[in-house]
């Protein structure tokens, strides 16, 4: 119903757009679970598309991100979670919590995303570089948001730490995901063993961060 309602909310223009966004994406996974990543071509994907390659590579200027299509949902997460924090909550609890519910919700976006997935992003450096890439402006879109929410002079240390250690946490997160699930794990099982390494791992930053940040 809300997918609906914000359907009709959007122009024919916006929608079409987003519906040709859609539909290349969907295509470009299913031959690359199909046929592996480094085998489909930007070509292959237009024609299974049924849209000009020139098409293809305006929604998705690099190749990378026809398989990592949620960008800016997941180089957003860990901030957003930060500027929508409760009041009286420090940075540190709003990313604990944003990141247990995410984990309870089994969340593709850190990492619940099948085997044949995980298998197809960590089978390609190409991939792995370009994930890397995503964890690196994680840590530096946190970071400009602790400077501007503790009024921290531009370029100061003390965010980037605090960042930097925030979002190395995320990304060791990300990887025991990716591992467990290569093992076969059941979503469920995934889900009991990173809840607590999640407590364990937010624990470790508590005594510099537990209060840092706070709103």
């Amino acid at each position: 119903m809300g997918e609906r309602k914000a359907e009709q909310g959007m122009g024919l223009r916006e929608l079409k757009k987003r519906q040709t966004r859609e539909n290349i994406s969907h295509n470009a996974t299913r031959l690359f679970l199909q046929h592996g990543y480094d085998k489909v071509t930007i070509a292959d994907v237009a024609a299974a598309s049924q849209v000009a390659k020139m098409t293809v590579t305006n929604y998705f200027p690099r190749k990378e991100d026809l398989a990592l299509d949620l960008h800016e949902v997941f180089v957003d997460m860990p901030a957003k979670a930060v500027r929508e924090r409760a009041e009286g909550e420090s940075a540190l609890a709003a990313l604990r919590r944003d990141t247990l519910t995410q984990i309870v919700d089994h969340n593709a976006i850190i990492g619940f995303s099948g085997p044949a997935f995980a298998a197809m992003i960590t089978g390609s450096p190409a991939l792995v570089a370009r994930l890397r890439e995503f964890h690196e402006e994680r840590e530096e879109r946190l970071a400009d948001l602790l400077a501007s929410e503790t009024g921290a002079a531009p370029y100061a240390i003390r965010p980037r730490v605090a960042a930097a250690q925030l979002i190395g946490v995320l990304k060791l997160l990300f990887n025991e995901t990716m591992r467990l699930t290569l093992e076969d794990k059941t979503h469920d099982e995934i889900e009991i063993v990173l809840a607590d390494e999640t407590q364990q791992a937010f624990d470790a930053l508590a005594p510099s961060l537990a209060t840092y940040a706070t709103r």
